[in-house]
């Protein structure tokens, strides 16, 4: 099965065992001189089949942020821990080399670019690098890449895409130099040549070495296809391979798009890139399954695959699809909400669906058997129920789960009916199907009193029924006030908009008022001008998905959407009245009252923990409870499944 993926392709020096890549990405774990977790993070997926993996981000000099200082040659223990995790399995690792540029404030001071080309991410006004910093950066590749040869690793990459410090002397729209670095695109190559040159000099033709490369910089006057296939054919004599991506930071939700974006996304401008290439050629972009890695090689598009996000979902997708099963291999929702929201928001990489991603040191991928297996009894059928049943399966214990409705998925099932949001389901149907292959007691339709918990005498009971939107007219901004004329008929929840308990009757002109900043309020504007609205959007923040981690990235694609619509933002607001014709509002901090015309009025926010099951277990029947999800107060898909897999493996 996957002949093609699984035959090995020599990269310069080296034999990667299968075709099957891992693209360098930033974690947000400790150094591996003294630390345990970047060796297993990389470890595992080696072990879990990849042949090769990319570690970034290889620092190739002080003044460039957020790295590894693989310019400075204590970095070898580290490396060495790294690559013998990764050896141990057959697999091989080469390091990313870079300098951010102008991408993220410098922690040593001045920022250095090619040009005084102001970031939008730093707002900050970048100094043009001199002559000599130009040499100084160019020795820093060459003996970063010294360093990791002698360190073991395999092979490096020298990052040209992306928008950062190479990409800005290769894009015309960062590089305004007229000197020999700018203008021409013979003088704008010459930096990237030079580094090339060193590290060449430096490692020898053996080692492997290759670039990474965006095709398109998706933004206007950003490099495209065709100079990116120009830049590859200038350059490839002296390279091993060429990584070909998408997407700088002037557009950043494309360097890892989110569900919003098709599965394979970047392939239509990579492929330019891989086409006219002489040398072997990785692509990347929402490429979730072997079958479809299978089909890229097969038909030429690329020599390997790099899937990154899938990879952190399942670390043993490749060993158990070729073994057949498919099935069992874990999905990614393509959310970004653990993998670049949590690294953003919380310094570390994490994963929504994946409990033990950046602690594979501590935390198995899958758990350990019990010790003494239990009876565990589950009330919902959400995520976080879903995740406790399988979960506990998988310890051994014996596992009954009720749903009050006729399937299962929770509330997932009302969020993935949101436009371009279906993927979201693709967790809790895997969840279904594992809950049939591992034996658990399902039984839908089944409303839980008291009395039925009692009479099953389960050593535990999971409580994981979820929360209902309030309705009362509550705004966090004012706790003590409700809103008149919140109960009106043409006031809804996202639940109606989207048929789940109601249904909304939706007019020409709609007012949501988001109280969360979540991504929920969002997706009802988008609904509504789907259905021919015209949408005024009252929010209680400053920004549109003010509450979602890293917006860069999770909310730009869905900004975008909206703002071409018939769509009106309008922030820092608090409601002080609905009528039948208008909503009447107060800018947060005022006494203006603004009035907004509505026949049809969505109020989003903060949702009720559905707990009185779990109280009354707990007080009045002594039983041994616990309340996972949002039912716990969760309001994200990871919060359920982290919670839920935490809490049985330590029952």
């Amino acid at each position: 099965m996957y002949d093609k993926l699984f035959e090995p392709i020599r990269l310069g020096g080296v034999t990667v065992p299968n075709r099957i890549a891992r693209a360098a990405h930033g974690a947000g774990l400790p150094w591996a001189e003294d630390d345990d977790d970047l060796v297993a993070f990389h470890a595992a997926r080696a072990k879990g089949g990849v042949g090769l993996q990319f570690l970034a981000w290889g620092g190739i000099h002080p003044t460039s942020s957020a790295q590894f200082p693989f310019y400075d040659p204590s970095i070898r223990k580290g490396a060495e821990r790294i690559a013998a995790g990764v050896h141990e399995h057959g697999a091989k690792i080469f390091v990313q080399l870079v300098h951010r540029g102008n991408q993220l404030p410098n922690p040593h001071g001045q920022l250095w670019s090619a040009s005084a080309v102001v970031n939008p991410h730093t707002g900050l006004v970048p100094r043009p690098l001199t002559r000599g910093m130009i040499d100084e950066f160019i020795s820093g590749y060459a003996s970063a890449a010294a360093h990791c040869r002698d360190a073991g690793l395999d092979g490096v990459e020298i990052q040209a895409g992306h928008g950062y410090l190479v990409a800005q002397f290769l894009s015309a729209a960062t590089n305004e130099r007229e000197d020999e670095y700018g203008g021409s695109f013979e003088n704008r190559l010459r930096f990237l040549r030079e580094i090339i040159g060193a590290v060449r000099s430096e490692v020898g033709r053996d080692y492997p070495v290759g670039i990474r490369i965006s095709a398109d910089e998706k933004f206007e006057g950003g490099m495209g296809t065709a100079e990116a296939s120009d830049i590859v054919s200038a350059v490839e004599e002296d390279l091993d391979f060429v990584d070909v991506s998408v997407g700088s930071y002037y557009a950043y939700h494309k360097l890892s798009g989110t569900m919003d974006e098709p599965l394979g996304y970047e392939l239509p401008d990579s492929t330019v890139v891989t086409q006219r290439a002489r040398i072997p050629t990785i692509v990347t972009g929402r490429i979730m399954t072997l079958a479809d890695a299978e089909q890229i090689v097969t038909s030429g598009q690329a020599d390997m695959v790099s899937m990154v996000r899938a990879l952190l979902a399942d670390p043993d997708l490749v060993n158990k699809s070729r073994a057949g099963r498919e099935a069992e291999v874990r999905p990614c929702v393509g959310a970004s909400q653990g993998c670049m929201g949590m690294t953003q928001a919380k310094g570390r990489l994490q994963c929504a669906v994946n409990v033990a991603v950046g602690r594979e040191s501590v935390v198995p991928f899958e758990p350990d058997p019990a010790a003494t297996p239990r009876s565990i009894f589950v009330v919902g059928g959400g995520p976080a129920g879903m995740e406790a049943a399988r979960t506990a399966a998988m310890m051994g214990h014996s596992v009954e789960l009720h749903e009050l409705t006729d399937r299962l998925g929770g509330q997932i099932k009302i969020a993935g009916s949101a436009p371009h949001r279906s993927d979201m389901t693709v967790i809790t149907q895997w969840l279904a199907d594992e809950l049939v292959r591992l034996g658990v007691k399902v039984r839908l339709r089944s409303p839980v009193d008291p009395d039925l918990v009692v009479a099953a005498e389960p050593d535990c009971v999971i409580v994981a029924t979820g929360s209902t939107p309030r309705t009362d007219g509550f705004q966090a901004n004012f706790p003590r006030r409700r809103i008149p004329g919140s109960n009106s008929k043409h006031v809804y929840s996202s639940w109606d908009v989207f048929g789940f308990g109601g249904r909304a009757d939706v007019g020409s002109h709609a007012v949501v008022y988001d109280d969360g900043g979540r991504y929920e309020a969002l997706s009802v504007a988008e609904a509504l001008l789907e259905q021919g609205a015209a949408v005024t959007f009252l929010s209680a923040h400053g920004s549109l998905g003010a509450r979602e981690e890293m917006p860069a990235a999770t909310v730009a694609p869905i900004r975008e959407r909206l703002m071409a619509a018939n769509f009106t933002f309008v922030p820092h607001m608090g409601i002080d009245e609905i009528t039948p014709v208008e909503v009447r509002a107060t800018p947060l901090g005022t006494s203006r009252t603004m009035t907004f015309a509505a026949d049809t009025v969505v109020l989003t926010g903060y949702r009720t923990p559905e707990r009185e099951l779990a109280d009354y277990l707990t007080d009045e029947c002594n039983l041994n409870v616990h309340v996972v999800g949002d039912a716990n107060g969760g309001q994200t898909l990871q919060e359920a499944i982290h919670q839920a897999a935490t809490l049985v493996r330590t029952l």
